[in-house]
């Protein structure tokens, strides 16, 4: 059928979808193999994993603590994730190679799905266009020079270019639209959408699954696989070190970083400011103050900071209220500005995304679940009481009340998930700005309003409001203590010509040494914390690498039919943050070793980018249950197609294969090996009209054409002797065609000379003995094998008559309907090869 109808009614949604059913005739899989296979077990997350190895004992508490607060928490508000999320289908308008609305419709569910036709008919279109609806770009366009980047638009029906794909995702009632738009002519200049049941519509970059598009990037076209090998070293380190899972890690190491760089910096600058003032100090040899400064200073085990703050407090008794307020004022620090706004702003996110979901059924699913929670708490306090404490009515509120009440709230709280993570974002957003908002116990008296004025933020309750006053406040108290700061370290300097000019700069000093000593233990407990992380990802990358490089070795044996290349080991070079950093494959080359990439042909190349961009799209923690291949067949031998179709089968078991091809060997390998598989073929008209239609069994075709023609009244004599005939010869080649590339599949033949001899036998009895010996000179022996295989020579007399109609003799036919009966059961003996006989 021509996928071009107007939208159809959708099926309805399923929790889990299911496998779906091969269009492509192949022998069953054993009813064990039908059964859908369980997936590999998902890894642990890390945040849990790092919480259970903390509760061990071995670690100081305080590094404990430390490790604790940059993992974070593995429940954080906004982590929850999606259901794994299935292709369902693609509709596209004005795009590329596309022209007026063309659909492709898929199953949404596991299985392998072959998007097939000839260069230019706009398969490609269709592969980019899912790209392009989920990321807004997509790989052949970013490697396409900048004055090619024009013509994105079709030619014929391009004005209002469009693409949406309807996704089935895990555990939702009914389908989700991811929708992309354009607004100009620039390609860039579009808009992603995506309107799920229950969560409302967000923007196509708000979507659950927008960081896994990086790390679990599901497209593979054929510019990646050049891209995968070819590309620079560090971006494949990248990618595959994402897909271990380690990232939390590497983020909860950049935290400890952080701050370990923020305090050893502060321990340097106190280090070079200490050189320089006791060099100041030594130029005032008469002034006692500098002397004993310089004593404090040269004290047997680094500075006395204890008599330094004393001595900084024994300035002239003159004006001593005056000296302490200028003490203050040059000590004290405002609140950072930068901070805050930062702080500020994610306030305002928060309470954006609030205010988004007071519009959705989720925010009035939250009040209702609340409500239905209180009245559950209130049964449960007066259980023996069954009337509602609101009407009065009696005998409603029993235990089936309580139960569905029960349920129903678990259905209300799931509906207002996305409302109330929204909530929880926000109250954690004003916590943080809260946290910023600290008044020291004593400030001069010139910055009393001011500080007073930045304390009182903290009983602000409305978070437009806090956010509005936050950062103006913050930025009234820094720039007040900055001002007060300078000029009381101008006036304490000024009170004496000699000392006075190095008191402020001592006092900065002091109170920065100070704190560099109070953080010395934290310090230590920093280092602690990164040696025990750096631990913990070495030994895991070691365990997942390894599960990776099995997983990568696997697909390359599936796919170096053939080759004397044989891929030993994958192994990650360097660090997270190493200035070198790359992906390692170890090859060898009929024992010796040898640079992967300086022996391997084309066609090796890209079976090795499969090997590697396969286990990274299909991870187990990837929210996508899909992988869209583009032309992945290039420069591969038969027996490399041979393999693909067995790897792309095994991951068809737990994943939806999309794979879109012109090369025909990739459907034949499926049909030789018996692989299950739907077949979608992909035709382009005049005008950009594009059709896609699913390509059914060939020899079934065949036979329903003939029974159509048998079933036709008044059947014109020409077409019972010669139509009817020719027909049911194309369903006995086909069959005959499908029987010689089992056999010879089944044989370990050459593919190549299997395809030489189809190509030149040229009549029916040479593939008939290919197919029935795999010997195409035993054409006199096929019919003694056709009457043994059926019980009895009317197999033969079938045959000729076929061969007779075809070839312009004419058959004589008196039953239509028994004759293709009788083809048919021919057909079914043809397609189950056996030995024959000698």
């Amino acid at each position: 059928m021509t996928e071009t109808e107007p939208n159809e009614p959708e099926p309805p949604a399923r929790s889990m979808p299911e496998p779906s059913v091969p269009e492509q005739r192949g022998t069953a899989r054993p009813p064990e193999e039908e059964e859908e296979e369980e997936e590999p077990g998902r890894s642990v997350p890390i945040a849990e994993l790092a919480a259970t190895r903390l509760a061990q004992p071995g670690l100081a508490e305080p590094v404990k603590e430390l490790l604790r607060e940059a993992l974070g928490s593995p429940d954080a508000p906004g982590t929850a994730t999606t259901g794994r999320v299935y292709l369902d289908s693609v509709t596209v308008t004005g795009y590329r190679g596309i022209g007026a609305r063309t659909r492709l419709a898929l199953a949404p569910g596991r299985g392998v799905n072959l998007v097939t036709g000839r260069n230019g008919s706009a398969k490609s279109s269709i592969a980019e266009s899912i790209e392009t609806a989920f990321t807004g770009t997509n790989a052949r366009w970013e490697r396409l020079d900048p004055t090619r980047r024009g013509a994105w638009r079709n030619l014929h029906d391009g004005a209002s270019p469009r693409i949406e794909v309807k996704l089935a995702v895990d555990g939702d009632n009914g389908r989700s639209t991811l929708t992309r738009t354009w607004n100009g002519d620039d390609f860039g200049d579009s808009q992603g959408e995506l309107k799920r049941p229950g969560h409302g519509k967000v923007p196509e970059d708000e979507a659950a699954w927008a960081r896994a598009l990086t790390d679990f990037r599901p497209f593979l076209s054929y510019v990646d696989l050049d891209r995968m090998i070819n590309g620079r070293p560090v971006e494949l380190y990248d990618a595959v070190n994402v897909i271990l899972g380690l990232g939390d890690l590497g983020t909860a190491d950049s935290r400890l970083r952080e701050e370990e760089t923020s305090l050893r910096g502060a321990a340097k600058r106190s280090e070079a400011e200490a050189k320089v003032l006791k060099e100041d100090l030594y130029e005032l040899p008469d002034e006692g103050r500098a002397i004993r400064a310089i004593e404090a200073f040269e004290a047997t085990g680094g500075p006395d900071l204890a008599a330094l703050t004393e001595l900084l407090a024994t300035l002239p008794a003159a004006d001593d209220g005056r000296l302490a307020e200028l003490r203050l004022a040059a000590a004290l620090r405002g609140p950072d500005p930068g901070q805050v706004t930062a702080a500020v702003a994610r306030l305002r996110e928060a309470a954006e995304a609030v205010e988004a979901t007071r519009a959705t059924d989720g925010e009035d699913a939250l009040h209702r679940a609340e409500l239905l929670a209180d009245a559950l708490a209130h049964h449960g306090r007066h259980a023996g009481e069954q009337a509602c404490p609101v009407c009065g009515t009696g005998g409603v509120l029993d235990a089936d009340w309580a139960r569905r009440a029960a349920e129903q709230v678990t259905v209300l709280r799931r509906e207002g998930e996305a409302a109330g993570n929204a909530r929880r974002r926000l109250t954690s957003a004003v916590q943080e700005v809260r946290s910023l908002i600290r008044v020291p116990s004593s400030v001069p008296a010139e910055l009393a309003d001011v500080w007073r004025e930045w304390g009182a933020c903290r009983t602000i309750d409305d978070p437009a409001a806090l956010a509005g006053r936050a950062v103006e406040a913050a930025q009234a108290v820094a720039t007040a203590c900055t001002d007060a700061s300078r000029e009381a370290a101008a006036e304490l300097a000024s009170r004496d010509e000699r000392w006075r000019p190095l008191y402020g700069r001592l006092a900065s000093w002091t109170a920065l040494a100070c704190e560099v000593e109070e953080n010395k233990p934290r310090f230590r407990n920093l280092g602690k914390a990164r040696r025990w992380l750096k631990e913990l990802v070495t030994e895991l990358q070691g365990q997942r690498m390894e599960a990776f490089g099995d997983e990568s070795q696997r697909i390359w044996e599936q796919l170096r039919q053939e080759s004397n290349v044989s891929l030993k080991k994958i192994h990650l070079h360097g660090s997270e943050r190493a200035t070198v950093r790359k992906l390692v494959m170890d090859v060898s080359v009929d024992g010796a070793e040898a640079s992967a990439l300086s022996v391997m042909s084309q066609g090796e190349q890209h079976s090795l980018a499969l090997s590697l961009f396969l286990p990274l799209a299909t991870a187990a923690d990837s929210p996508f249950g899909f992988v869209v291949i583009d032309d992945p067949v290039q420069s591969m031998d038969p027996a490399k197609v041979n393999g693909l179709a067995r790897v792309l089968d095994e991951i068809g078991r737990h994943r939806q294969v999309v794979v879109f091809t012109h090369d025909p060997r990739l459907q034949r390998a499926f049909t030789s090996q018996e692989l299950p598989v739907t077949i979608l073929q992909v035709e382009r008209a005049e005008s950009s009209r594009v059709s896609v239609r699913r390509v059914t069994d060939p020899v079934a075709q065949a036979l329903k054409d003939a029974r159509d023609l048998a079933s036709t009244k008044s059947l014109p004599p020409v077409v019972r002797t010669h139509v009817l005939p020719g027909v049911c010869r194309t369903a006995l080649e086909s069959a005959f065609t499908e029987a010689a590339w089992i056999r010879h599949h089944r044989d370990g033949g050459d593919e190549r000379v299997l395809q030489t001899a189809i190509d030149g036998s040229g009549k029916l009895d040479k593939v008939a003995a290919i197919a029935l010996f795999g010997d195409v000179a035993r054409t006199r022996d096929v019919y003694g094998e056709l009457a043994r295989l059926c019980g009895g020579s009317h197999a033969v007399e079938i045959v000729k008559q076929c061969q007779r109609g075809a070839h312009g003799f004419g058959a004589q036919i008196s039953d239509p309907h028994r004759f293709v009966d009788r083809v048919e059961e021919i057909v079914e003996k043809i397609r189950r090869p056996q030995v024959a006989a000698p």
